[in-house]
């Protein structure tokens, strides 16, 4: 294997490979632990009301989205999306709804999850 340091690379050579760092921009967004548990405690309670069948995760460099959908071959019903690059600005999350329009922003995801949450009420004690 060739190293980058020019001299000879030998088994008793003073010279040795350099390899370079990671570009520290390359880090995915992700949710943590937290905020997975809120989301899927939500998806798994609009199951059991027949409101969601599948979910989709997506991380990205930029963003990290949960898609949760009625039927596999649509698309979502609804997806929240976290965007850190946002948070000074409009707040980190959104919701989505099927068109692809906004419905929420906000800095919390519990204000955001919240008009899921009343569809969920409303399906409940209708």
């Amino acid at each position: 294997m060739a190293g980058l340091s020019g001299g000879n690379d030998g088994p008793g050579s003073a010279g040795g490979t350099v390899l370079a760092f990671p570009r520290a921009g390359s880090v995915q967004v992700a949710f943590d632990r937290a905020e997975l548990m809120r989301i899927l405690d939500l998806y798994g309670r609009m199951v059991a009301a027949g409101l969601w069948r599948d979910y989709a995760i997506g991380f990205d460099r930029d963003a990290a989205s949960f898609s949760a959908y009625k039927r596999t071959a649509e698309r979502p019903s609804a997806r929240v999306e976290k965007r850190p690059s946002l948070r000074a600005k409009q707040g980190m999350w959104a919701l989505y709804g099927e068109a692809g329009q906004v419905l929420k922003r906000g800095h919390d995801l519990a204000g955001v999850l919240s008009p899921l949450e009343r569809k969920l009420m409303k399906v409940v004690d209708g």
